[in-house]
């Protein structure tokens, strides 16, 4: 495993854990303390509306509602919608629905638009007290012009324009008088500044694309810096919290703040890492690009780490959020081992799925003395079997059993390997609820492929323990062949071979893992799935979890396996076999 994936918590998030607090509660809490905002705590999430939320948006998700109901405050949802061209509102009632289905309902909704009046204002403020300039360079020149690290950057020849001509010129790109690109508002500065966000940022650059809210009211946009601190100024916002790529920008967001006439104390910004998970890539550029070839089918495939695919896979939005308190907040970015994530998923599912039973590859098995009808046909009767042993309160269930089922053919040998204890000629196991059956015999096809196997029952041993004692070495599940309900099964592996997809070559699509699906049809499963509703995760007992999908009740996505493979790299680690 790559030396920077984080299988454990740190030292740091050891102790957190253990006191029950972060760098950042203990942070709020002595503002609170201190009275720095009234005893106020306000937050907010503020998504850009061009793309579904994934994973790394649940733990900021997290982080900022859940400290404001810690304290009794308020989060806000913003959405950051300065990008007309980029933005749509689908996006924004999907970024609604899966906050909610993450378990989360903001105090308020608001958008960056709600304030561009307001933000247009404090610009010409800045412009009549000679903090902003209107540049008549384009965006490649300006580029140029900041220089670099340890490369001076160069003063605009439009630098030193006066109040009254910038002012006049900012007025007329607000009323539409220029085009695209021809001009751009800019925060003066300091182009020698060791911080490139200080180097004079653009403040505003005009767009004619339409807005998905505003419409064409505004041929001028603000760009993410500066709408982002005021609109927390706005709305009265304590403690902004973001994660560690907008280290840079928070002296660029203290200097707006620090030159506005402000009603009330300035919020502030603290950083935090993201979330990163192995074998998982979160960009949204990348994911669209598997989408635009057809890598994946959409950004809710099972596959993809949006939110919406996490919940069509069957992932319990109670597993990410003990994922995510689990985890921590800390300083420093890391990558989590994503088996880390599915040991999370395993225990909820496994304290709340209901136990049904399904062959995915599925193998003819005969009891030939078994009871027949008068016409000859297997009798029909029914096992009681728990809906699940970690719960009694979810009662039982009667499932048809009789003379002809079907097993997975990983469950017959005809040749057995060394170890191997299911069902091979001369050998007794146990079907699960069932009765022990020996195997007799098996008929093949004319290529030596297994067809059918055939098996005696011992009527004693009802419920599957003998009343003399022997025991059998395993126990298999079935699904009775004349109630069965067809199915289809859809298999998952990691999308990515790689720890770190890219890390390699530079290119993450390099280690895309061309066997992650296998879609299985002609799969068997016991009558009761067929009342399965969307959405619904339960128990293919020895296989894993599987989720029904939305809009085929009859495809199951596996969710994850029965394997903890966490407490096999925990083991690992302690230096266990």
């Amino acid at each position: 495993m790559s030396e920077n994936i984080q299988d454990s918590p740190s030292e740091t998030q050891k102790a957190d854990l253990a006191t029950g607090t972060d760098f950042i509660r203990a942070l709020v809490e002595s503002d609170a303390q201190t009275d720095r905002f009234g005893g106020r705590v306000q937050t907010r999430f503020p998504p850009e509306p061009n793309g579904y939320l994934h994973i790394g948006h649940a733990k900021a998700i997290c982080l900022d509602f859940g400290i404001a109901h810690e304290h009794d405050g308020i989060c806000i949802l913003r959405f950051d919608d300065t990008n007309p061209e980029t933005e749509d509102e689908s996006y924004v009632d999907a970024i609604l629905e899966d906050l909610q289905w993450l378990g989360f309902v903001p105090d308020e909704v608001r958008h960056s638009s709600d304030y561009f009046e307001r933000l247009y204002e404090w610009a010409q403020h800045l412009v009549r007290v000679g903090l902003a300039y209107v540049d008549d360079q384009g965006s490649d020149e300006i580029a140029d012009q900041r220089g670099g690290f340890g490369k001076p950057g160069l003063n605009s020849p439009f630098r030193d324009r006066t109040m009254a001509e910038n002012l006049d010129l900012f007025h007329r790109m607000r009323d539409g008088e220029f085009p695209p690109g021809s001009r751009v508002l800019r925060a003066r500065i300091d182009m020698q500044s060791e911080n490139m966000q200080l180097r004079d940022p653009v403040m505003y650059r005009i767009r004619t694309a339409k807005h998905h809210r505003t419409g064409e009211e505004w041929p001028i946009y603000p760009t993410y810096d500066w709408a982002h601190g005021q609109g927390d100024a706005i709305e009265g916002v304590t403690h902004s919290l973001c994660t560690l790529e907008f280290s840079d920008n928070r002296a660029l967001y203290e200097w707006f703040l620090g030159h506005l006439p402000l009603e009330q104390p300035a919020p502030y910004q603290t950083e935090f890492a993201r979330l990163e998970l192995s074998h998982t890539l979160t960009s949204k550029r990348k994911l669209k690009q598997l989408i635009d070839r057809g890598d994946v089918d959409g950004w809710d495939d099972p596959r993809l780490p949006t939110l919406r695919a996490l919940r069509r896979r069957g992932y319990p939005a109670a597993a990410l959020r003990d994922f995510c308190s689990f985890i921590g907040v800390s300083r420093t970015n890391s990558r989590h081992a994503i088996e880390l994530l599915e040991s999370f998923v395993r225990a909820e599912l496994n304290a709340k799925a209901q136990r049904r039973m399904a062959v995915v590859r599925p193998l003819k098995l005969i009891i030939t003395n078994w009871p027949t009808d008068e016409e000859g046909r297997p009798v029909t009767e029914y096992r009681t079997l728990m809906n699940n042993p970690e719960n009694d309160a979810d009662g039982t269930r009667q499932v048809p059993f009789s003379g002809e089922l079907w097993i997975e053919q990983d469950d017959f040998r005809q040749e057995p390997p060394p170890k191997y204890f299911r069902l091979s000629p001369g050998r007794e196991v146990r079907l699960r609820g069932g009765y022990l059956v020996t195997c007799t015999g098996a008929i093949e096809d004319g290529d030596g492929k297994t067809t059918e196997v055939h098996c005696t029952y011992d009527p004693a041993t009802a419920g599957g323990a003998a009343a003399d004692g022997r025991k059998v070495k395993a126990t298999i599940h079935w699904v009775e062949a004349n109630h069965a309900l067809d199915a289809t099964v859809a298999l998952y592996e990691r999308l990515f071979s790689a720890d770190v997809p890219g890390e390699r070559t530079g290119e993450p699509l390099d280690d895309l893992n061309p066997s992650s699906r296998e879609i299985v049809t002609g799969c068997k499963v016991e009558p009761i799935l067929g009342e399965q509703v969307a959405g619904d995760v339960v128990q293919f007992e020895r296989l894993g979890y599987f989720a029904v999908d939305a809009e085929n009740e009859r495809l199951f996505h596996r969710t994850v396996g029965l394997r903890d493979e966490w407490a096999k790299i925990q083991k690992r680690q302690s230096g266990g076999s």
